[in-house]
């Protein structure tokens, strides 16, 4: 029943917005579709990769839309989860634009590969939790930027891999380090000097993905589970999610003991909160919280 109220979503223009160099419409959009789910699931983002021409190849056209929306989220302080996909079937991103990488001189390569790599910091950055839905290939490029979510979702068929070495590079847009981050190292060593592609069952199996569900007929099982854990977290208190994934993210990087400083800051910045009291109060009185974000 969801899915097809989705699908309605999708074929009206005034619950969508399109990013990208040019006007276009929804079924021919070389940018991203942005669009915030109406009802009940109005604190969910849905991010769609919908590049058809280049299977969501990672060029300078996606890239400043991706850049456009990112800068609209970290503004938008009703959202409370992001679910990035692709509406591009069979394909989540296939990685890099090669056709115009091989144009670009030495120098415009290093600076090309330095503002991808903070396009995904920024997603990464993005204060409410980030989910990626995988139902076809994320390969290079494209698995740098599922590892720069908070969770993700592949369809057992889907196929996942940092291929850089085996085409003459490295991974550059953070691969190298987020992936030893979310396996163990000498995993995501074997990874990234094989170029080895892996199903979603295999990347469930080492870590890589939260989940791996059985693809379906209409190729979306990844994006269907994601939007099942997304009104999960969507019926949390806003401002309690984006404190805890700012103790994560920022805890992560320091000592246990000083993880337990930014803990305590993020507690206290939740304190003040409506939404705190309205937690505690909903609990004594045995209803369903009203969460307004603020």
């Amino acid at each position: 029943m969801l899915m097809h109220l989705i699908l309605k979503v999708l074929n009206k223009p005034r619950f969508w917005r399109c990013f990208s160099t040019k006007t276009v419409s929804l079924e021919n959009s070389s940018g991203v579709v942005f669009q915030r789910l109406p009802g009940e699931n109005k604190n969910i983002a849905l991010y769609g990769l919908n590049n058809h021409k280049n299977r969501n190849a990672l060029g300078f056209d996606l890239l400043a839309s991706m850049r456009e929306v990112n800068s609209i989220l970290r503004e938008d302080t009703k959202i409370s989860v992001v679910i990035l996909h692709s509406l591009v079937t069979g394909i989540f991103c296939a990685g890099a634009n090669l056709k115009e990488r091989f144009k670009m001189n030495d120098v415009e390569v290093a600076s090309f590969v330095r503002g991808l790599r903070q396009t995904f910091i920024d997603i990464e950055d993005l204060p409410m939790p980030t989910i990626a839905a995988i139902d076809g290939v994320a390969v290079g490029g494209g698995l740098e930027l599922a590892l720069a979510c908070d969770i993700r979702v592949a369809a057992d068929t889907a196929k996942l891999g940092l291929v850089e070495t085996g085409r003459g590079l490295i991974p550059g847009a953070g691969g190298t380090q987020r992936l030893p981050r979310v396996v163990h190292t000498n995993i995501a060593k074997e990874l990234i000097f094989t170029s080895r592609i892996i199903s979603g069952i295999e990347a469930k199996q080492l870590g890589l993905v939260n989940h791996s569900v059985p693809q379906n007929s209409t190729n979306n099982a990844a994006f269907e589970k994601a939007l099942c854990l997304a009104q999960e977290i969507a019926s949390n208190a806003p401002i309690a999610l984006r404190c805890a994934k700012q103790a994560i993210n920022e805890g992560i990087q320091l000592s246990i003991k000083d993880g337990y400083e930014i803990e305590q800051k993020c507690y206290e910045k939740n304190i003040p909160t409506q939404d705190r009291r309205e937690g505690m109060l909903s609990f004594m009185e045995k209803r369903k919280p009203n969460y307004q974000g603020c």
